[in-house]
């Protein structure tokens, strides 16, 4: 019985973003706001932690890589996947600005910082984020109901209509998942 529970509340998530017209227009417009960035050549940055490390990855990767068909790759770059940077500087500074450090290097004015957070109170994802805005970057959170602190930081916010850090993530995939078809099809249609 647990597991149709588990799966009964990851539709119920789910369910409440379908019904939400205001959530469904900012996964429109975060989906417009890359588009736009990738005519003028820009760039998409994405971090996070833990699993919301392995989303940003993931989604890089369907950027970079190839989402339903061949097509010229984007650039997109998780920014944990650096080990050896990423252990240095927590290690020399603090983990508090491995993202920070990351974003100063290569963001630059109109690019995008897409953060993970499902709290939304990472601390290095909110330096990051901090960062970003300096340089005239825009932002992109996603988060877990709410917002936490990123709320006041991102541009555009997803904040999943959950506290359950699980489901969160399942939603944060799915949404990602159709912003990365829409990019795809908007810039290499078929």
């Amino acid at each position: 019985m647990k597991i149709e529970s588990i799966i009964q509340k990851s539709i119920e998530v789910k369910q409440k973003i379908l019904a939400d017209s205001r959530m469904i227009d900012e996964i429109q417009n975060i989906s417009n706001a890359i588009v736009e960035a990738y005519q003028r050549n820009g760039k998409v940055l994405l971090c996070g932690n833990g699993g919301s490390a392995a989303d940003a990855q993931h989604l890089a990767a369907e950027f970079s890589g190839r989402f339903y068909y061949d097509r010229k790759p984007l650039f997109a770059e998780a920014l944990h996947v650096n080990t050896s940077y990423l252990t240095a500087v927590a290690n020399d500074y603090s983990f508090e600005v491995i993202y920070s450090r990351l974003t100063e290097a290569f963001g630059q004015k109109g690019d995008i910082l897409w953060s993970f957070s499902t709290s939304g109170n990472s601390p290095n994802v909110i330096k990051a984020l901090e960062t970003a805005r300096s340089k005239g970057m825009l932002t992109i959170g996603f988060t877990g109901q709410g917002g936490g602190k990123m709320l006041q930081l991102c541009d555009y916010l997803i904040a999943i209509p959950s506290t359950d850090t699980p489901r969160v993530q399942e939603a944060h995939i799915m949404i990602g998942h159709i912003i990365c078809e829409l990019v795809e099809s908007t810039l290499f249609p078929r």
